[in-house]
């Protein structure tokens, strides 16, 4: 009895998770997140536009307007930081993170949860994207400041909406550390494929962050591997 007991928990975790292998130490909480350490962020709506200094400013938070689109350039790095909290203005915010995926398999070395907080109301819809060079420009010349791109984004997009009731974390690494995409959409032949951050094939990611009115999004990086699905599998 005692060992139906424990096989029938470990399956629940697995449900609970679904393709997230969990560590050893970790299990899930009551909001729907594992626990153990990990690194916070907040995007934070706001009704009118920052107009002080946010470069630098590691608050663990980023501001976006509350009710249109805003641009999160995404930087590779060692460590999670805000480099440019504010994403209010015409350039963006800037937020740090490692490369999630250096091999490219479709497993990642951490993952994110994500849930949207606050007053019950409001909607966002999250898109990762980069930038895809196609040529370069009027001089001919590659790699030069006047090469052609163009904008790539993902078809697996995060959709978020606080209703009412307690909010529950969800992982999200699929949407926000992949693009799935055709990165040859000039062959004629539609032919989606699955992109880690940071892959050399594109450049200048971002997450398109498009706001009706959400005050809140929390965003949580855990040191646990998830394995995302094949574009096929979609």
């Amino acid at each position: 009895m005692k060992k139906m007991i424990v096989i029938f928990m470990v399956v629940t975790l697995l449900v609970t998770l679904g393709s997230v292998p969990v560590l050893a130490g970790n299990s899930v909480t009551g909001n729907g997140a594992p626990s153990g350490p990990h690194y916070n962020l907040n995007i934070i709506g706001v009704p009118k536009d920052k107009t002080a200094p946010m470069d630098n400013n590691n608050g663990h938070r980023i501001f976006v307007p509350l009710e249109k689109k805003a641009k999160i350039m995404l930087i590779e790095g060692d460590d999670f930081a805000v480099l440019d909290a504010n994403g209010t203005d015409g350039n963006g915010a800037k937020f740090q993170l490692p490369n999630p995926d250096p091999d490219g398999d479709g497993t990642t070395l951490y993952s994110v949860w994500a849930r949207p907080v606050g007053k019950p109301g409001g909607s966002a819809v999250m898109t990762t994207c980069a930038e895809l060079w196609v040529g370069p420009g009027p001089d001919g010349i590659v790699g030069t400041a006047d090469d052609e791109y163009e904008e790539v984004c993902s078809i697996a997009i995060l959709e978020v909406e606080r209703s009412k009731g307690k909010s529950r974390f969800e992982n999200v690494s699929k949407e926000l550390l992949y693009i799935y995409a055709d990165i040859t959409p000039d062959d004629g032949i539609d032919n989606v494929v699955r992109v880690p951050l940071f892959d050399d094939s594109l450049e200048g990611y971002f997450w398109d962050y498009d706001n009706n009115g959400l005050k809140v999004l929390q965003l949580r990086f855990y040191e646990i591997p998830t394995t995302v699905p094949e574009p096929e599998n979609l």
